[in-house]
This record gives C-alpha cells, sequence and structure tokens, in this order.
C-alpha cells in the first residue's frame, strides 16, 4: 500500500465533495480539519473542481485532497496541476490508469466484478475503488471478491452511518467513500456550524 492510501487508511472515511462555489473551498477544508476529517475527495462534477482543489492545496498543504469522477486524461492533468495527492475514478478505464502511472500519481479506480480486479492486478494495482457498493452488492459481494483477491477496496456509493462501521470491519477494506456528511445544501448556504456537527459525527462513530 502507497503512503497515499495508508494515509486514507488512517482517516478511514473519505469525504467525497462537489463544490459549486471554489470560493467556499478554503472555508469547507478548514472546517474538514478542525472537526477532524483532514481530507477530501473533490469530484470533477462541477466546472470549479480544479479550481476548489488548488485553493485548498495553497491553504492547507498538509491535508490530503483527493481528484473524483476523474475520467480522462484532460481531468488528471487539471487534478496534477492543482497539486492533488490522488486520483479517484468511477469505473475501470485502462488508458486513465496508463497515464495516472506515467504521471507518477497514485490512481484509485472503481470496479465492482471479478474481470475489473483481475484486469488491476494484472496493471500493477492493489488498491481500488468498490463501485456503486450498495448497488453492486454491497457487503455480501465485497466479501465474495475480498476472498478471492488480495487487494484493498474503497466501498463508495449507498455508504451512510448505519453500514459505514459493516463495511470497515471487513479486513480488506481500508476507507470507505461517502457523501452523507458533505450536502452540498450546507456548503451553499455556508452551514459551516451545522457542517462541523455532522462531520464531528463520522468522528465518533469511527471511534
Amino acid at each position: 500500500m502507497s503512503s497515499i492510501n495508508q494515509r486514507l487508511a488512517d482517516i478511514k472515511v473519505i469525504p467525497v465533495i462537489a463544490i459549486t462555489d471554489a470560493k467556499k473551498a478554503v472555508k469547507l477544508a478548514q472546517v474538514l480539519i478542525e472537526n477532524g476529517l483532514p481530507c477530501a475527495e473533490i469530484t470533477f462534477r462541477t466546472e470549479q473542481a480544479a479550481l476548489a482543489m488548488k485553493l485548498m492545496r495553497d491553504a492547507y498543504p498538509e491535508m490530503l485532497i483527493g481528484a473524483g469522477t476523474v475520467l480522462n486524461a484532460g481531468q488528471v492533468n487539471e487534478a496534477i496541476e492543482a497539486g492533488v495527492d490522488f486520483i479517484v475514478s468511477p469505473g475501470f478505464n485502462p488508458t486513465t490508469i496508463k497515464y495516472c502511472q506515467q504521471r507518477n500519481i497514485v490512481i484509485i479506480p472503481g470496479v465492482n466484478n471479478p474481470s475489473h480486479v483481475e484486469q488491476a492486478m494484472e496493471m500493477g494495482l492493489d488498491t481500488l475503488k468498490f463501485f456503486p457498493a450498495e448497488a453492486s452488492g454491497g457487503i455480501s459481494m465485497l466479501k465474495s471478491l475480498s476472498a478471492v483477491y488480495p487487494v484493498k477496496f474503497m466501498p463508495t456509493g449507498g455508504i451512510n452511518p448505519s453500514n459505514v462501521n459493516d463495511y470497515l470491519a471487513i479486513p480488506s477494506v481500508f476507507a470507505c467513500g461517502g457523501t452523507w456528511m458533505i450536502p452540498n445544501d450546507l456548503i451553499d448556504n455556508e452551514q459551516w456550524d451545522e457542517l462541523a456537527v455532522l462531520i464531528k459525527k463520522v468522528a465518533a462513530i469511527l471511534n
């Protein structure tokens, strides 16, 4: 496991965030860090994503920042220029994976079946995103994959306070991704105190 993946494993739950206004990124990063989740996966689902990543990186060099929903080499370039630590893709795209390997940046690609896992292992990868987790069979599917393949998984998609510890209890799971603790409306309305409460609840669940 790379040092980046080890840091993700130490944090356990990775907030997956879509930011529509990059000007709010620095305050969001502050709230995350101060309340026990010094990490963010910013998704390329909005036009402000790359700028948000850069602003977070400039303000908090020590923060663990990833780019999510990465679909092509162009987005890999944008993410690297913004200073991210790792790349996450929703599916298994060998072209994008090879490009990340060429650029020497960690990629955690999405898989949800045995064939994808075997292709990933063939490309030298041992940490994968299990996505969409609940829709792909959830814990039972993940346990089946884990019984066969010596890889680590980051389940994302349908993870919530009621099942996150069940996923984390699986030995092959090194972290979980989730959106529930960072609702978009709280960011848009700058309800930082409410966000802080949700983030603290995540930390409490994990302890």
